[in-house]
């Protein structure tokens, strides 16, 4: 039976799902100067936060947890999926869980309790009869990977519903290791750019939430945001931080033939596309293996709203979902030159492309060769 995708939020630093694909559209980057931490110590200057006073406690720490529970409630809300009245599992994605609150604990002895870094009680604060709530800390595929376990719950007849999380905010951790592979500090992300210069931190959360087309409510009236054909995964263990074309490629071709799917049945494709010296060229190459050099049109996001850790491979599904439901794939925002390695890719750059595509493919690669490549296509079933 088909997994349907019923519901969603998400929020990031050009604001909700709607802001976010505008600024896609529009080619507009939502980078900004950091204001957090010490950028000259930092070795990095710039950032793409969310300017969101609730999200700070009263001792000054940002919690992730503050953007995950707001998602999970929006998108349960927009799903009508009650968990009082049904059996509703959660499975969140973080790359870093709640590492910034650790941080303020260990620098200015901010409060924090260990039950922190899982996020069972934020989740049960805006939704306290789920049954289960999972935490999958796995690097920058983490909501990719969240949502195959949300899907396999399903498919295992685990629950009746299940919402598929991500989140993470900006840490001092993270931006020193960002400032230390560079010697020139990035400006902005541009995916795929001959002078890119590495990868800047983005933050927010993202919720979607999954039903069985045989076991769904009453939809009252609640259109379906699409269907989920499938999640290929991988942990190629290849190395710490460098990808694997091999490994990418064999997880791209697990995602197709879970998904049924052809490689000339993908409309477009949303890349991870980093703006690292590695991982851009690894994953072009990866996609011109897969695709050949007439392959589809490929986008991605992280230029307009920076890297977003556990969260971005669930943004960029709902940025795919609008692009089929709307017809238009937006542009690479900061692309302005392809890399050598990126020519032959149909990359989208200055304005978007209009699509009739029902189906397409969402790549998420994590440190360590975890990767996740999700199938998405419209729901024609009218369900």
């Amino acid at each position: 039976m088909p997994t349907l995708i019923t519901g969603s939020s998400m929020v990031s630093c050009a604001g909700d799902l709607d802001s976010t694909y505008e600024a896609l559209l529009a080619g507009r980057s939502g980078v900004a100067r950091l204001d957090y931490g010490d950028p000259a110590k930092l070795n990095v200057h710039f950032a793409y936060g969310i300017t969101d006073p609730a999200a700070d406690t009263a001792a000054g720490t940002r919690l992730a947890g503050h953007w995950l529970s707001r998602c999970i409630a929006e998108a349960l809300r927009e799903a009508g999926v009650d968990p009082a009245e049904r059996r509703v599992a959660v499975v969140v994605g973080t790359g870093l869980r709640e590492l910034r609150a650790v941080e303020q604990w260990h620098a200015d002895g901010a409060e924090l309790r260990l039950a922190q870094l899982h996020f069972d009680e934020v989740v049960r604060a805006v939704a306290p009869e789920v049954t289960e709530v999972h935490t999958v800390a796995n690097a920058c595929a983490a909501s990719g990977y969240a949502l195959a376990l949300a899907a396999d719950l399903l498919e295992l007849g685990e629950a009746d519903a299940v919402v598929a999380a991500g989140c993470d905010a900006m840490t001092e951790s993270m931006l020193t290791v960002i400032g230390r592979v560079t010697e020139t500090p990035s400006d902005m992300v541009r995916p795929f750019d001959a002078d890119r210069r590495g990868v800047l931190l983005g933050e927010g959360a993202v919720a979607v939430v999954l039903e069985r087309s045989d076991t769904r409510a009453g939809s009252g009236g609640r259109p379906v945001l699409g269907v989920l054909r499938g999640v290929g995964l991988g942990c190629d263990a290849y190395h710490e931080t460098a990808p694997d074309r091999a490994g990418i490629v064999a997880t791209m071709l697990d995602a197709h033939r879970r998904a049924g799917v052809r490689e000339d049945d993908i409309g477009f494709v949303v890349a991870h596309g980093t703006s690292t010296a590695l991982n851009d060229p690894t994953e072009a190459e990866a996609l011109l293996e897969v695709f050949g050099a007439d392959g589809p049109p490929v986008t991605a996001i992280k230029g307009a709203i920076g890297h977003t850790s556990g969260s971005a491979a669930l943004m960029s599904l709902l940025v795919a979902l609008e692009a089929i439901r709307t017809g238009s794939v937006p542009p690479v925002v900061g692309l302005r030159t392809p890399a050598p390695e990126a020519e032959k890719l149909n990359l989208v750059c200055g304005a978007p492309v209009t699509t009739r595509s029902r189906v397409a493919q969402v790549n998420a690669f994590g440190f360590g060769g975890v990767n996740a490549v999700m199938i998405v296509e419209a729901d024609d079933a009218g369900q």
